[in-house]
């Protein structure tokens, strides 16, 4: 989800909510202590030097009950970071704490904003050694002769 797509959402919420890919939700109490963008230059392992751009929103889980961020006090913390920061309409990515630091993705199923888990993955695979996909076959469906069946004394295995 984009910073544009946020903005387009948040006015049509009467609450904001998040919710985590496992079906729990953050704490309604819930903190955006930070917006920004984070811009990483970084090298993949086959040397090819790379960029990208994300803006970033940090949720934190105070002892403060009361408070519930409005949708229209997040889309005033956007503008300002906006006018302040120069922040662009880039992906947006969500930090969450749980055992450590969690990074997410943000989705939005409709009625709350959905934290998807992020993963790794080579950039440079061609570069690096790591084959591709094999193809894989469904033994099962292959057709049975005693060359691919496997039995006790068999000498297969």
């Amino acid at each position: 989800m984009t910073l544009e797509q946020i903005k387009e959402i948040l006015p049509t919420l009467e609450n904001v909510e998040f919710q985590l890919e496992d079906g729990t939700f953050v704490p309604e109490h819930f903190h955006v202590t930070e917006v920004g963008q984070i811009n990483k230059k970084f090298i993949d392992c086959g040397g090819t030097i790379r960029q990208e751009s994300v803006v970033n929103f940090q949720l934190w889980n105070a002892d403060d009950y009361e408070h519930r961020l409005k949708p229209s006090k997040l889309l005033d913390i956007i503008k300002l970071s906006e006018e302040e920061l120069g922040i662009e309409n880039n992906e947006i990515e969500v930090e969450y704490q749980s055992n450590t630091i969690g990074k997410y993705d943000l989705e939005f199923n409709g009625k709350v904003f959905v934290l998807k888990s992020k993963t790794t993955a080579c950039l440079a695979q061609d570069a690096c050694g790591i084959p591709s996909d094999k193809l894989k076959k469904n033994l099962a469906e292959l057709p049975v002769t005693n060359a691919n069946t496997c039995t006790p004394g068999g000498g297969c295995c």
